[in-house]
């Protein structure tokens, strides 16, 4: 072979060779652009963004959240019922530190405070991807917390449980689990209530103790509402599209009458809201009620019936309804 054949050969070999690497090259750059699967990290490990419009603005979120603190009793029922259980929660207002029907799912769960108060620094040492809280309670700490993570703020506390919910389905990114949920409950509210059938005329009294304070609770309360979806009737005086008259006294015991009543006590720990609810339940313009004299007043629990005011305390209060009404009856 000439001296210029070898050389021309030695350069179209180099060429085909450089040739065949950028080929690899491309074909390697293309796999690795290749846009991931929804809800599947790519190889940069970055998800799909989305935004959600709460009651302090918009938050954008960056995949799936997998450490999720909740500052709300009723957000923390919120998300197990989604199956998400928080690496941070708020302690529940009563129990030691959860309420006792989400004890066990707690277990494995830290505490970062109270509603009132959350511990920052505790929060902060979770390193979590989304924090969930409430304006009502914790708008003044909001910077603060968007500081430590993406942070969704819910508006208000009381009544429809679901509205907030909704709300928290969007922000783990749950929506189609959530709405499963709420219609898993809507379809019991359903089924309930032509079980009930006539009993549903009947009106039902709620009554709450606390340490210095009785309340007769109306239509805009966690009980409240749910009475209205099963569609009973509820005494004159709480058929009333508010909270509750606060700070009775025994005066109004009469605008506790009604077909049955159900009365639960917010006690602490010191005896004092057992100790009101006994001196009210034992007076006589108390026993001289309709309600009382046909043995049709109840003791419930006050997480179930009112503080707890998520979905899994919904459903029980669902099973209470049950109890006191269907019992003996199918």
């Amino acid at each position: 072979m000439t001296t210029y054949l070898k050389k021309r050969f030695s350069y179209v070999f180099a060429l085909l060779s450089i040739m065949a690497l950028l080929v690899v090259s491309a074909c390697s750059n293309a796999a690795e652009e290749k846009p991931a699967e929804d809800g599947e990290k790519d190889k940069a490990g970055s998800e799909e963004t989305y935004t959600i419009q709460h009651a302090m603005g918009e938050t954008t979120i960056e995949g799936t959240p997998k450490r999720v603190v909740i500052l709300t009793n009723e957000g923390t029922e919120a998300l197990l019922a989604m199956g998400v259980t928080p690496v941070g929660a708020v302690e529940s207002w009563l129990g030691d530190p959860w309420y006792d029907h989400i004890q066990e799912d707690m277990k494995d769960v830290k505490s970062v405070g109270t509603e009132s108060e959350p511990s920052l620094e505790t929060i902060a040492s979770l390193k979590p991807d989304l924090i969930i809280g409430n304006k009502q309670r914790q708008e003044a700490v909001y910077d603060q917390l968007s500081q430590i993570a993406p942070t969704v703020f819910s508006e208000a506390l009381r009544g429809d449980w679901k509205e907030n919910f909704e709300l928290y389905s969007k922000a783990v990114n749950k929506e189609k689990e959530g709405q499963q949920v709420i219609a898993d409950f809507d379809n019991r509210i359903a089924d309930l209530k032509g079980k009930l059938g006539d009993q549903l005329q009947k009106e039902v009294s709620i009554v709450r103790f606390t340490a210095g304070d009785v309340r007769i609770y109306h239509k805009d309360s966690f009980s409240g509402v749910i009475l209205e979806q099963l569609g009973f009737a509820r005494p004159e005086s709480q058929n009333v599209d508010d909270f509750a008259e606060k700070n009775a006294t025994k005066e109004r015991i009469p605008a506790m009458d009604g077909d049955v009543m159900f009365y639960f006590s917010y006690e602490t720990g010191d005896g004092e809201a057992t100790k009101l609810e006994e001196e009210w339940t034992k007076d006589p313009l108390f026993q001289n009620l309709n309600v009382a004299k046909a043995g049709n007043v109840h003791k419930v629990s006050d997480p179930i019936w009112n503080t707890a005011g998520g979905v899994v305390a919904a459903n029980l209060m669902l099973d209470d309804i049950e109890k006191y009404f269907l019992e003996g009856k199918k």
